[in-house]
Parts: C-alpha cells; structure tokens; sequence
C-alpha cells in the first residue's frame, strides 16, 4: 500500500492575489529607489527658472538644459577630479588585486609555513583597525601627504576581501593542483594557469569593491592633502553638495546654470563611471561572494 506525501504549502505555487502583492511591493521598491536617482538627474537637466519655479527640486523639466554640465566641465576642477578619481581608482585597483590575489593563495595553500599565524595577524587588524590619528602619523612619517600613494597604499588589501578569496581559492579541487605540480609547474605556474583562471567570477566581484572603495574615497584626501587641487571627484563632490560651492569655483561669470542644477551634475557625473560598470560585474556576484564566504 503506498502512501503519498503532501507538500507543505509554502513549497506549493503561489496564488495569483500572493504573486500580484510581491509584484506591487517589487515595483514600489523599485520606485523607492529609482525616484531620487531620477530627481538628480532631471533637475541637472532643468533650466534655472524650471528649477526656481519648482523651488529647487525638478521631477520632470519642461526644459531641457546642459547648462550645469558646460558649467562644471569649463571651470576645470571637476574634469581633474575625475582624472585623478579614475588615475587612483585603476592604479589602486590593480594594485590591491594583485595584493589580495598573492597573500589569499598563499594563505589558502596547506602546510604552508607560518600560515595560521599570518592569518591570525591579518584578522586582528580587521577585529582592532588603526585610529585616525595613528593612520596619519604613519602616512606623514612615510612622506606620503599631498601624495597620491597615501589614498593607496594604506587601504591596500581589504581584509574581508582577503577572506572571500581566500575561501574561493580554497574551494578549488586540490587534485587539479597537485595534478599541475606532478607535471612540474611551480606555484606561481599553478596560480596563473590553474587557480586564476577558475576564479574570474570572485576577481571579479573583488575588483568591484575595491574599484568602488577607491572611487568614492572623499576623507582621507581632506586629512592628507593640503592642495585642494589634488583631491579626488568624491572629496569635489562633498564641496559641492554639502560644502556650499559656489558657481564662481566653477566657471566664474561663464557660469549659467542653477547652483541646484549643477550640484546635481557633479552628483551624476560621480556616480556615472561605477553605474555604467556595476552591471557588466552583477552576474559574478552570487558567485563569487557566496561561494567563498560559505567556504571561509
């Protein structure tokens, strides 16, 4: 006599008034989200009456202008923030995979001499970071300020970067690498034909972080440069928005557009480089993270 099992409901297909709720709770947090970002930009498009008629926020501009976009790009110091965001950002970004790469294959690798307590030191300084005040001792006594590397080197590896990949490394089947070495490959072989290319997705999502982390780095380029026109888009971005810039550090009495609407600009402007690249890296995320998080 057989019997059959029934399935719980909340394994069974949803009903059509369930699937109708999650589909206007999705929409509404799409909204939620998508309203600001569409504010911004709208009113870095809006003409300067558009933009005092609707006292100082625009949802829809009735007319269109690049007025605060001119504005911004003619006076100079947002095109050379951008230069030296995206100089920083490249550099910073390789150097820290490279980095990240290096210690998590080493550290990932059994019996590997004074491992455990090499990780052991690198997670202490994830559970106890150095203060501010020690961190800025450290970049001046290396004559590092109003130096770019200070934005660099001392942010080089992430520890909870390390970890993810380290984890993803660690997941890779250890007869594929014993498998390399039998047929005489050394380590740094293994790593660049064997591990690296089994590991895109994780280098991936990895490169992410730290290209964002580098992108939106603002206060450190407060604390550690003295000359203004070294700092990056996010500490311009800052001055902008919540420090009051004047259209006069723009473009002088070239300067046509709304001081709203070229705050706004330089928000889009800043953001636009990490919105254009997340979506080319969002499928490696699930991945690339999970994988080496579980496994750590």
């Amino acid at each position: 006599m057989s019997t059959t099992t029934q399935a719980p409901a909340w394994m069974g297909r949803p009903t059509v008034a369930v699937r109708a709720l999650k589909a206007v709770a999705l929409g509404v947090v799409v909204l939620l989200v998508l309203f600001p970002l569409w504010t911004v930009l709208a009113t870095s498009l809006a003409s300067p009456q558009n933009v005092i008629d609707n006292g100082g926020w625009v949802i829809w501009p009735t007319e269109f202008s690049f007025d605060a976009y001119g504005d911004i790009l003619a006076g100079g110091i947002i095109t050379r923030a951008l230069v030296i965001s995206t100089g920083i950002t490249l550099v910073g970004t390789a150097l820290s995979l490279a980095c990240t790469i290096a210690l998590a294959y080493t550290l990932s690798r059994p019996k590997v001499y004074g491992g455990k307590p090499m990780l052991l030191l690198v997670l202490f300084t994830f559970l106890f970071p150095p203060g501010m005040v020690p961190l800025f001792l450290v970049v001046q006594s290396a004559g590092l300020v109003d130096n770019y590397a200070a934005l660099i080197l001392p942010f080089l590896i992430n520890v909870f970067n390390l970890v993810v990949m380290r984890g993803f490394f660690q997941s890779i089947p250890q007869e594929l690498i014993d498998a390399a070495r039998m047929d005489g490959a050394g380590e740094l072989a293994i790593l660049r034909k064997v591990v690296l290319p089994l590991s895109k997705a994780v280098i991936a999502v990895i490169g992410l972080f730290y290209a964002v982390s580098y992108w939106n780095r603002f206060f450190e380029a407060i604390i550690y440069f003295n000359d203004q026109s070294k700092w990056p888009i996010g500490t311009v971005l800052r001055q902008y928005v919540t420090g009051g810039a004047s259209l006069s550090e723009t473009a002088g009495e070239m300067a046509t557009a709304s001081p709203q609407s070229v705050q706004m600009a330089v928000v889009i402007l800043a953001t636009l480089p990490i919105v254009c690249v997340y979506p080319f890296l969002q499928r490696y995320f699930a991945k690339g993270v999970l994988t080496g998080a579980l496994k750590a």
